[in-house]
């Protein structure tokens, strides 16, 4: 009976011990008693906290596998020597910070990056800086992770020569936020990665995108900014997301655009800002999505509707000086146009309600010319051009003829 009873308060006693057992700092410097970071990974407990000092430390393909913080003081600088990865995270509540990663490896055949997680849950990688790295930040099947307050940057040119930012694979309940993304090919890529938060990322001058997700559904997209990439944002065979408050701005070339949805299902555009953009919003195959309070503004087309797009709603929005405000390239249509503000509206509000009394046709006869003969783009301003236009909204023959604002709006909707 008492050996039953001290196996009992062992058993019970035992936890409390293991919980409250010191934490070990282990500090890393040439002058230090650890002098390495790899010995360090060695001789750290579980959940010991690693403090990399000012200098740089040679860094190639170490490998986390136990649950511990690694944190830089100003100045520490880890370098791959153009070898391999920097950092490989293989387990579980591994915190990564402070740290400035340089000289990652690059390959044509292995995804090298700065830091890679691999099958990992509860982790953060914040306040990091990465210089010219092939991947920056590369998460394969990994879970409840925060991605935070990084800087990637790379001066790439080349699809071909360059990886993403950020990079998910697989991946769900991700928070990736407040980070800096420049010269890669996609600032942040999302493949097969579900209810995850993107929020407040600046993707800049990127070769490709400043974001591209296929497959990740029931994610949300919040108060980003895509200025100035090869095109803005590509979303592809997804449904349930949320696109709020962002903003796609300068993404100017031939074939680009601020926001591209292809195969999209059942979805809120709600509040983002596209400005100076050649395509706003091109959509193809996508349906039951709103667009609600947005602003496209000197756009050379706001939106660009393609085929197999069904029930969407386009309501509260404002089109102003836009090339043109929308294009379809079919007479079919299925989706509804109410209450936006359209600047090129010339009706009269006799009853004074703010509610245009003459309903407004946003398809132009031009813009589907344009769509059958690009080159003819050079009579935008013409003459002719104003003439045909106001042939078609007479007597709809090439265009929608119940694609029609019938409320539109007399002045600017705000929604300060």
């Amino acid at each position: 009976m008492r050996l039953r009873y001290l196996a009992i308060v062992h058993f019970l006693i035992l936890p409390f011990f293991v919980w409250a057992s010191p934490v070990t700092t282990i500090p890393v410097c040439t002058s230090c008693e650890v002098q390495t970071i790899s010995r360090a990974l060695v001789l750290a407990a579980p959940h010991d906290t690693i403090v990399v000092r000012e200098g740089t430390h040679e860094s190639i393909a170490l490998e986390i596998k136990k649950p511990i913080t690694l944190m830089g003081e100003s100045g520490a600088v880890l370098d791959g020597q153009n070898e391999s990865y920097i950092l490989m995270v293989l387990s579980d509540s591994v915190h990564i910070s402070g740290l400035t990663l340089i000289n990652a490896g690059r390959s044509y055949t292995k995804d090298y990056a700065a830091i890679y997680l691999s099958r990992t849950r509860h982790f953060s990688i914040v306040n990091n800086t990465i210089k010219d790295p092939f991947f920056g930040i590369l998460i394969e099947k990994s879970h409840n992770g925060i991605v935070k307050d990084n800087v990637v940057i790379s001066n790439r040119v080349r699809e071909d020569d360059s990886g993403n930012g950020v990079h998910a694979w697989h991946c769900s309940n991700l928070t990736i936020q407040n980070n800096e993304l420049s010269g890669l090919r996609d600032g942040i890529y999302l493949e097969f990665v579900k209810e995850s938060s993107i929020e407040d990322n600046n993707s800049h001058n990127n070769i490709r995108y400043g974001l591209h997700f296929m497959f990740s559904n029931h994610d949300k997209y919040l108060r980003n900014t895509f200025r100035e990439n090869g095109a803005g944002v590509a979303v592809m065979f997804s449904k349930f997301i949320e696109m709020r408050e962002n903003h796609f701005v300068q993404n100017w070339g031939t074939a680009s655009y601020g926001l591209l949805l292809k195969e999209i299902y059942d979805a809120e555009v709600e509040g983002n800002v596209f400005s100076e953009n050649t395509i706003g919003i091109f959509i193809e195959g996508s349906t039951r999505i709103n667009y609600t309070g947005n602003d496209f503004g000197r756009n050379g087309w706001a939106i660009k509707v393609s085929g197999g797009c069904y029930l969407n709603i386009f309501s509260g929005n404002n089109f102003m000086s836009n090339s043109f405000d929308v294009s379809y390239n079919t007479k079919m249509n299925d989706n509804r146009f109410e209450s936006n503000y359209w600047s090129s509206y010339s009706g009269y509000d006799i009853d004074k309600d703010g509610v245009g009394d003459v309903p407004y046709r946003p398809v132009k006869l031009f813009s589907y010319i344009v769509n059958k003969t690009p080159e003819s783009i050079i009579l935008l301003r013409s003459l002719f051009v104003d003439m045909i236009n106001f042939s078609e909204k007479v007597s709809p023959v090439f265009t929608p003829d119940d694609l029609i604002d019938n409320t539109p709006a007399m002045k600017r909707l705000r929604y300060d």
